[in-house]
């Protein structure tokens, strides 16, 4: 039997009038009956085709062929079927879609805001407020566990470090956690809405800010976005470049992350390390732009600056001395056994839940699930030359620690071997005039995991709609997952070990 997507691969493009426009209940047919076989939700979003019609698009993922399949439907009125009870990695796409354009999922099991878009004024809200000023961020109605002795923590969204704000509400007995319920939306600041009619002189800057930890995965994602639609081949050196920029952000966020999974357990002298070491991966990067978070090193077409000879050599000579010195701070903290008794065992997502929540990253796979943009939908250096993929079984915090040390042997290894063999030549070619009326996928593995943008351009190629998938907004239900039935105070570390962005969630 055919399949109704038509079929793309990661950073091509295609005529917007090509994609298959079924009928809502085919549309839904074929989401689920894809899902069941073996496809992946990547995005799912809604465009504004008139003012009384609207289009509902998704993207999902095959990985066996590297392939992803696209189509739509069209919605008239101000509803669609929802389908998050059989598909939960659907309900948060639904919600959304609910929030920007009024379009209510009917029959969605759990209606609540993402980020509370009507405080803005943007569009019409679905929640069923009279009025728009009942529409405040993070006042909404909260799952509540009845019972003797049953109590509710509420954390946040005002926290005690310097953090991003976002709100926590523990549903406990005692100490176990039965439920955990998380409200974000403090930080949103409608990026979507301001890349209609782009992209513009500043539009490649607020890439590099949708999760300001990951200016270069989504700087990049942005400008494969451009480069698809302006018929351009990036040069050989300015990929290679990309990737040592992408891999030096996954050291230096991977680093500082085991160092605050060893803090949450008062494990000082690792935390200690990792805290320093992560400065010198930051400052690496400040060697390729003068930027230690990447910022300026991007433009679609290429890279701003070269890399020259004695950079390279530089570098990896600050890779090998980086590499000993994290060795040490890590095994460090494998090596002790009152350590690995507060990882082990704490906060498991099995595979199962993973799968069905749809996680990505390094929570996907140190579930078990064999999940990464780089291997399975490459892109840019990526199609020439593989990272290998590393994956656990546990699921627990100690899994998503192991693999970040894991991963940052690998990055390092990768950042080497590009060091050594980099192509000399042009690090950047001119993009032409972006196609009108077109749709092209751009997907890249940041550290946090998979990154989605999805432009549509109108009949002047400028842009339509543009889509942002954070890799946060797939794992934060994995967090409140895995704190169920365990005590409260691992809070701090589970959430260590996920360590998603707020603001890339928000937008």
């Amino acid at each position: 039997m055919t399949s109704p997507l038509s079929m793309m691969f990661n950073g091509s493009v295609m005529d917007y009038a090509d994609v298959p426009t079924l009928s809502v209940d085919a549309f839904m047919d074929t989401l689920l009956t894809s899902i069941a076989q073996g496809w992946r939700l990547v995005t799912y979003f809604a465009v504004p085709e008139k003012p009384d019609l609207h289009g509902l698009c998704c993207i999902l993922a095959y990985k066996a062929k590297g392939q992803l399949g696209i189509m739509r439907t069209e919605i008239r009125g101000n509803s669609f079927p929802s389908i998050a009870r059989t598909c939960p990695q659907a309900q948060i796409f639904e919600r959304e879609i609910a929030e920007q354009f009024g379009l209510v999922p009917s029959g969605h099991p759990w209606f609540k805001p993402v980020r509370f878009h009507g405080t803005l004024n943007e569009n019409p809200n679905p929640w069923g407020k009279k009025n728009r000023d009942d529409i405040r961020v993070g006042v909404t109605d909260f799952y509540r566990v009845d019972g003797q002795s049953v109590h509710e923590v509420a954390v946040g969204p005002v926290h005690a470090g310097i953090i991003e704000p976002g709100h926590f509400r523990f549903q406990c007995h005692g100490e176990e956690v039965f439920h955990l319920e998380i409200s974000l939306g403090y930080q949103h600041r409608g990026i979507e809405r301001m890349m209609t009619g782009g992209p513009y002189p500043r539009t490649l800057r607020q890439m590099e800010a949708v999760a300001g930890d990951t200016s270069i995965g989504h700087g990049t994602a942005h400008s494969m976005i451009i480069e698809s639609l302006g018929r351009v081949k990036v040069p050989a050196a300015a990929q290679v470049i990309r990737g040592i920029a992408l891999e030096l952000e996954r050291l230096a966020n991977h680093t500082g992350d085991l160092g605050a999974i060893a803090a949450d357990v008062g494990y000082l002298p690792t935390s200690s390390f990792c805290g320093r070491i992560r400065g010198d991966y930051l400052n690496m990067s400040a060697v390729l732009c003068g930027s230690r978070f990447g910022r300026g090193l991007l433009v679609p077409g290429g890279t701003v600056f070269n890399l020259e000879s004695r950079n390279r050599d530089d570098l990896a000579r600050r890779v090998e001395k980086a590499r000993k010195e994290l060795d040490i701070a890590a095994n460090l903290l494998w090596d002790r056994q009152s350590v690995m008794a507060r990882l082990e065992g704490t906060g498991v997502v099995p595979p199962w839940t993973a799968e069905e929540l749809g996680l990505v990253g390094p929570a996907a796979r140190a579930s078990g699930l064999k999940r990464d943009v780089r291997e399975d939908f490459p892109f840019g250096i990526y199609r020439m030359a593989s990272i290998p993929m590393v994956t656990g079984y546990h699921g627990d915090v100690c899994a998503r620690a192991m693999i970040r040390w894991h991963e940052a042997h690998k990055s390092m290894d990768f950042i080497v071997d590009q060091l050594r063999h980099m192509p000399d030549g042009i690090h950047r070619a001119a993009v032409g005039r972006l196609s009108p009326d077109k749709i092209t996928v751009a997907m890249t593995e940041g550290w946090r995991g998979e990154i989605c943008h999805v432009a549509i351009t109108d009949r002047d190629g400028w842009f339509k709609r543009y889509k942002i998938t954070d890799p946060s907004f797939h794992n934060w239900q994995g967090l409140s997952m895995a704190l169920r039935g365990q005590q409260i105070s691992d809070f701090p570390l589970c959430n260590k070990s996920f360590n998603l962005s707020y603001c890339g969630f928000d937008l």
